[in-house]
C-alpha cells in the first residue's frame, strides 16, 4: 500500500474530507488576506516613492544655490572698466583695484580727476570712504571745491569731517567770497561737532566790512551762534574795531 503524503489524503480515503478548506474559517479569508497583503505593498511602494522624492528636492535646492554662488562669484571675478580714469597714472588704478572699487566708484573718481585732483589724492579720497565702508559718491564735490582753488590737502580733510556731501556747495561760495581755508576747516570742524557757527555768508558780509581775516577765524573758534552775525554787522557799521567787537562777542 502505497505510503500518505503527510498532510495529504489520497481519493477515497475517508479522511480526505478532512484535508479539505477547514469548515470553522470563512469563506471570505483568503480574500481579505490577499487585500491586505496588496496594500501593504501600496503603502511600501509610496512610501518608496515618497523617500525618494525628498532627496531630489534636496538635490534641486543644491544645484540651484551652486548656480546662484556660481553666478554672484564670476560677477565678482569679472574685471571693472577702468577706461574712464585713462590719464591716472598705473600705480594709482592698481591701488584702487586694490580697494575693491566698482564701476559706479570709476565713474566718480574719474570726475575728480577730471576737476583737477591729482592721482595720489584721488586714492587717498577712495581709502577714506572706503575705510568707513562707504561707497565714494562725491566725485562732482572734489571737483566743485579743486575748480574754486581750494587746496588738494583740505579737500581731503572735509572728507575726513565728512563735509563733502552737505556742505560742499556753501564751502565753494566762502572760497569765492574770499574767505581763506582755515576759516572754510574751522567751519567745517563746528557743523561736524554739531557746535553753532557763523555761517558762511555772514562769514563774507562781515569781511566785505573790513573785518580782517583774523578776526573772522577767532568768530569762528569762539562758535559764535549765527543769531549773532546782525548785531555784529550792526556794530561794525557803528565804527566798531576788530578788537572791539572781539570784546562783545565772546562765543555762546
Amino acid at each position: 500500500m502505497p505510503k500518505r503524503l503527510r498532510g495529504f489524503a489520497l481519493p477515497g480515503d475517508p479522511r480526505a474530507s478532512s484535508a479539505s478548506w477547514p469548515a470553522d474559517r470563512p469563506s471570505g479569508a483568503y480574500n481579505q488576506g490577499m487585500e491586505n497583503l496588496d496594500a501593504g505593498r501600496v503603502t511600501r511602494h509610496r512610501a518608496r516613492a515618497v523617500a525618494g522624492r525628498v532627496p531630489l528636492a534636496r538635490v534641486v535646492l543644491l544645484a540651484a544655490l551652486t548656480l546662484a554662488l556660481s553666478v554672484a562669484a564670476c560677477h565678482h571675478l569679472l574685471p571693472v572698466d577702468t577706461k574712464p580714469l585713462e590719464g591716472m597714472s598705473y600705480d594709482a588704478i592698481e591701488q584702487l583695484k586694490t580697494l575693491d572699487i566698482t564701476a559706479p566708484e570709476v565713474a566718480e573718481v574719474a570726475k575728480a580727476h577730471l576737476g583737477g585732483f591729482s592721482d595720489h589724492s584721488c586714492v587717498e579720497m577712495f581709502r577714506i570712504f572706503r575705510e568707513r565702508h562707504q561707497a565714494f559718491n562725491a566725485g562732482d564735490a572734489v571737483a566743485g571745491l579743486a575748480r574754486v582753488g581750494i587746496s588738494e590737502d583740505t579737500i581731503l580733510e572735509l572728507a575726513r569731517l565728512k563735509q563733502l556731501d552737505f556742505g560742499a556747495g556753501e564751502l565753494q561760495a566762502m572760497r569765492l567770497a574770499g574767505l581763506s581755508e582755515p576759516i572754510l576747516l574751522e567751519v567745517a570742524r563746528h557743523r561736524a561737532a554739531g557746535k553753532p557757527v557763523l555761517a558762511g555768508a555772514s562769514l563774507a558780509q562781515l569781511r566785505n566790512t573790513g573785518v580782517h581775516e583774523a578776526t573772522l577765524l577767532e568768530l569762528a573758534r569762539r562758535s559764535v551762534p549765527d543769531s549773532r552775525a546782525a548785531a555784529i554787522l550792526a556794530y561794525r557799521r557803528h565804527g566798531a574795531s576788530d578788537a572791539q567787537i572781539l570784546r562783545e562777542f565772546s562765543g555762546s
